[in-house]
């Protein structure tokens, strides 16, 4: 039974356990928790990880009021959560968050949410069917004024049709970085930086130009010693007409995140690292355009940076009003559906369709696809890349 059928979410705060207590958990859950807890809106009842140490250091810094636990299964039967947030490494992303709907709980999951549209597609079948629960992805980025602005502008073709875009995530890893053993895997990580990084940019130009159609891509392996990929870049057509670059790396020491979208009467830009206020917005209109819309377009209003936070206010909104809130179901598998696209085309050089990868594709069970070259060695077998990846050491 959801918890909302057996405990109704009006009228009192939305119970909340939180799944692995590192830095994830640590830096960016617990402040936002904490924030709505002053708000009225949320309680804290429960932390969970595998490390008791680490679990308790967690409910010190929260404070002490919640339990800690190091059995999932049990807290759920015990505290019975309205919401759990999951912070742990993507490979459980997927059990967690079924053990969790099946307890009635919604969930709020960190990207990315799980290592394949297999594996997506079984998480949305233990969804609620009316009313929840349900089982969102983390996808910060979308959430503010910022881009609330921008999106309302797009939609209403205030700026005239979107044409040109350019999505950006230019980061750098050195090999400390991927000697973190889960790291640059497919198993554990379920994919190189165009899942791990650039997954909220991309996420985010969907969620402003809307609906892709097709996509064409390129990966490679320039320096690190890895079973992903270390960069990537794509050319993506949306539904719309718009036709947009996309470059993931984690090769490029100048670091930045950027988005920017030309349309008919103005360019949108926005530039930053990990997260966006206002003042990293920039629209440039045409040289025709009258001062009066310009002004208009300019006004971002009250400064909401994209944050944990902004996002888990929606989440909970649409918890008490029973409703699928927005980066669950088909608005976020289309995120991880493109990225799939994106290795698909680049591991077989041939541009891939909105809509084509389903059961029975490869692609839809791995990212890697079983992809010569770019699946893992099975070890005591040799084959392609065996010089980039050997066995289970190449990440170690």
């Amino acid at each position: 039974m959801a918890a909302s059928e057996s405990a109704p979410l009006t009228g009192r705060r939305i119970r909340v356990a939180v799944i692995g207590t590192g830095a994830i958990a640590r830096d960016s859950h617990l402040p936002a928790l904490a924030r709505l807890a002053e708000e009225g809106e949320t309680e804290l009842v429960a932390a969970v990880d595998v490390d008791p140490a680490s679990v308790e250091s967690f409910r010190a810094l929260a404070g002490g009021a919640c339990h800690a636990y190091t059995d999932l299964d049990r807290m759920l039967g015990e505290q019975r959560p309205d919401l759990v947030t999951i912070c742990t490494p993507p490979t459980l992303h997927r059990d967690q968050t079924v053990a969790a709907l099946r307890a009635g709980a919604w969930v709020w999951c960190e990207k990315p949410p799980v290592p394949s549209l297999a594996d997506f597609d079984a998480v949305e079948a233990e969804e609620g069917k009316d009313g929840g629960p349900y089982a969102s992805i983390v996808f910060q980025h979308r959430f503010g004024s910022g881009s609330r602005h921008v999106r309302r502008l797009l939609a209403e073709l205030a700026m005239g049709r979107p044409l040109v875009a350019h999505c950006q995530t230019t980061w750098y890893r050195d090999t400390a970085y991927y000697a973190v053993p889960w790291r640059g895997r497919w198993q554990t990580e379920g994919g190189g930086p165009a899942m791990g990084h650039g997954i909220h940019q991309m996420d985010l130009l969907l969620d402003l130009l809307g609906p892709w159609s097709e996509v064409r891509a390129m990966a490679g392996r320039l320096v690190h010693d890895v079973e992903t990929e270390d960069v990537s870049t794509a050319l993506v057509r949306f539904a719309n007409g718009a036709m947009a670059t996309v470059v993931n790396s984690v090769l490029s020491p100048d670091e930045a995140s950027r988005i920017r979208i030309d349309c008919e009467r103005a360019t949108v830009e926005l530039t930053h690292l990990y997260g966006h206020g206002n003042d990293n917005w920039r629209i440039t209109p045409a040289r025709d355009v009258p001062a009066a819309e310009v002004a208009a377009w300019q006004a971002f209003g009250t400064d909401l940076p994209s944050s944990h936070l902004e996002q888990l206010r929606e989440l909970v909104a649409s918890m008490r009003a029973g409703e699928r809130p927005r980066s669950s179901g088909a608005d976020g598998r289309t995120s991880l559906e493109l990225i799939a696209a994106l290795y698909k085309s680049a591991f077989t050089d041939a541009t891939v369709r909105a809509g084509e990868i389903g059961p029975g594709d490869p692609f839809h069970s791995a990212m890697h696809g079983d992809a010569p070259g770019w699946a893992p060695v099975v070890s005591g077998q040799a084959g392609p890349g065996e010089g980039a990846v050997v066995g289970e050491e190449a990440a170690a």
